[in-house]
């Protein structure tokens, strides 16, 4: 049984088996039936109750169990919880699984080229914090989270060692 959350907005649960090139099961206490065909591992051709859908799978996260899909040309953003989720979203235990990174350390040996952001600065998930130098290559260090920058222990122009933190949340 799985409890599908899309767009934010409905919730649905689910309990569907796949045979073949069909499918059958509960959808909202709904018995749903019907026929796909995989055009591609991202594309599919879905035939229910007469009616036909097309849909793309645009984006896969197996950790946060979210995807997107297009169906007919709409998107819809879906987030996957199974009974273990649920249990967890019971007991309180939820939010234990997003570990939450609190610094950036040096990949590897390099000079510190430039430093992007300032102390006091809020960052999301995958904003540029530094410009690293190794190797001959320019490497952009992103933020790993959300968070408010509390500490930049790099300086601008100096030497750093592999694991060096160079970034504190």
């Amino acid at each position: 049984m799985y409890s599908i959350d899309v767009n934010g907005t409905a919730n649905f649960k689910t309990e569907l088996h796949i045979d073949g090139n069909s499918f059958k099961g509960m959808l909202n206490d709904k018995l749903v039936t019907g026929n796909f065909i995989k055009i591609n591992p991202y594309q599919y051709h879905f035939l229910h109750h007469g009616k036909s859908y097309n849909i793309d799978l645009v984006k896969i996260n197996h950790d946060e169990k979210t995807l997107v899909l297009k169906v007919n040309s709409v998107r819809f953003s879906l987030r996957l919880k199974d009974k273990y989720d649920e249990l967890l979203h019971s007991l309180g235990l939820d939010n234990l699984a997003k570990k939450k990174i609190n610094e950036v350390k040096a990949p590897m040996p390099g000079m510190v080229l430039n430093i992007l952001v300032s102390e006091g600065d809020i960052v999301k998930k995958g904003d540029a914090l530094l410009i690293l130098e190794a190797m001959k290559m320019e490497n952009i260090l992103k933020s790993p989270s959300d968070g408010v920058v509390k500490k930049i222990a790099a300086v601008r122009g100096s030497a750093v060692e592999k694991n060096q933190l160079l970034v504190q949340f």
